[in-house]
């Protein structure tokens, strides 16, 4: 079983150690010193991440480190973030669970979630496994899935692109038959963009053929998190 990976900054670790040992922590509350610890960890997030996003990983991981909040609201975004990933992890042990930033990265292979050969249509095993997930996902409707079909090298980058913008779809649509909201999906076909391995060997393009998730907070997920972090 592959285990959650959370992204740690040591940068937090340094503000928090500094924070705790000067004489103006003292007169701070866990609070105040949350909102601040939290403020710097967006702007690094958005800042450091993002711009190594813009060097090349433009689907789930941009999606997920694209709309930090920080502060308080930050954190408790992020706590039930962490309570959504374990469900996650324990519902599909195969997957590939990353907990970044605010949200969260759910990788898909080939193992999880199949398409025959050519075709964008959902294999018995994929639905099976998509099943596995809707539970959770209803569970925590406050949240954005938006969803990202690849591809391995093979054949032209127009047709792959294409390919890979059914199977997105395929899977929104076949998660909206269980009862999920299609207003909280998004899809995007990427092609053969963002591979994750060499399309040089078959293990390496199998690994490429992938259907990624970017789990985000919405706007009520959001609100919510300020309100609780004003009081």
């Amino acid at each position: 079983m592959k285990k959650i990976s959370i992204i740690v900054l040591v940068g937090l670790l340094v503000l928090g150690n500094v924070f705790t040992s000067c004489e103006a922590a003292k007169n701070t509350n866990k609070t105040q010193r949350g909102v601040a610890i939290g403020a710097v960890g967006g702007a690094l997030i958005g800042g450091i991440l993002g711009n190594n996003v813009g060097k090349g990983g433009n689907g789930a991981l941009g999606a997920v480190l694209g709309g930090v909040i920080g502060g308080v609201a930050g954190g408790v975004i992020g706590n039930k973030m962490d309570k959504q990933a374990r469900e996650i992890q324990t519902a599909l042990p195969g997957a590939q669970v990353e907990r970044v930033g605010e949200g969260i990265r759910l990788v898909l292979g080939e193992n999880a979630v199949r398409f025959d050969t050519n075709k964008s249509t959902l294999t018995a095993t994929a639905k099976a496994n998509l099943d596995k997930l809707v539970p959770v996902f209803n569970q925590y409707p406050d949240t954005n899935i938006q969803i990202y079909g690849y591809t391995d090298s093979t054949g032209s980058a127009e047709y792959n692109l294409k390919l890979s913008e059914q199977r997105s779809a395929s899977v929104k649509a076949y998660l909206g038959t269980k009862g999920i909201g299609a207003a909280r999906f998004t899809t995007t076909g990427l092609g053969i963009a963002d591979p994750i391995a060499t399309n040089d060997t078959p293990e390496g393009r199998s690994q490429n053929r992938r259907v990624e998730f970017a789990i985000t907070a919405n706007d009520k997920m959001v609100q919510d998190a300020q309100k609780e972090a004003g009081r």
